[in-house]
């Protein structure tokens, strides 16, 4: 974050100081008249050319070096120790997490609104849907975002190596009431989440069979390939 922070901070502080240092320059001054430059030199046209190079330069390096984290992030999935369902619809996020048999889409599955729990330092497979229009499936402390389109079921993951509670957020602007799309995902030790585990299935009444059918829960899809994050 720190390295952003300081890019972001030279550039600003280099164009508001130049746009600063041009207002200053060219300012009014008596007897002195405006000129129009319609720009046609190599030294007038650098203005603009030299900046619009720098910037490409600078796009191209980043796609650059960004393609390793990309192929990393989307393409190289590593085997999940959990597989969870994830849906958001106008204004909820809906997670479903497998039950003691560890298998998503079966009748024991745990259905969830707004909050979801997965154990600290494991690999954590999801698949994401939306049940109306588009939403954005976004953790802004794991750096996790990714959008929820209606009619597809998308797969991503992520590991979460600290344990605490985070905000669920939606970045996908999804109707009135968007700002209070709003979940947490809780990050627990080991122990803490198969206690948390063995509270939602003694909680599950007998019905769960047929809650879990009225549940609008993703297919259940198959476990990743091999390797990377979302």
């Amino acid at each position: 974050m720190w390295v952003i922070t300081l890019i972001v901070g030279v550039w600003f502080v280099a164009a508001e100081g130049i746009l600063l240092w041009f207002t200053f320059r060219y300012r009014k001054k008596d007897g002195v008249r405006a000129a129009y430059v319609p720009g046609k030199s190599f030294r007038q046209t650098g203005w603009i050319l030299i900046p619009c190079v720098a910037i490409l330069v600078c796009d191209l390096a980043i796609d650059a070096f960004g393609e390793r984290v990309w192929k990393t992030i989307k393409e190289k999935v590593p085997p999940a120790q959990l597989q969870i369902g994830v849906e958001g619809r106008q204004w909820a996020w809906t997670f479903t997490h497998p039950g003691k048999d560890g298998i998503l889409g079966s009748p024991d599955d745990i259905v969830i609104p707004n909050e979801i729990h997965v154990p600290v330092g494991e690999n954590v497979a999801f698949t994401l849907g939306a049940a109306d229009c588009l939403h954005s499936f976004w953790v802004p402390e794991l750096r996790l975002k990714q959008d929820a389109v209606p009619g597809r079921h998308i797969q991503g993951w992520f590991r979460a190596t600290r344990p605490g509670s985070y905000g669920v957020l939606c970045a996908e602007l999804c109707g009135v009431a968007h700002g209070l799309m709003r979940g947490t995902l809780y990050v627990d030790t080991e122990a803490d989440y198969e206690r948390w585990l063995d509270s939602r299935i003694a909680a599950q009444p007998a019905s769960q069979a047929a809650a879990f059918q009225a549940a609008p829960t993703p297919a259940p899809q198959p476990a990743p390939k091999t390797g990377g994050k979302s």
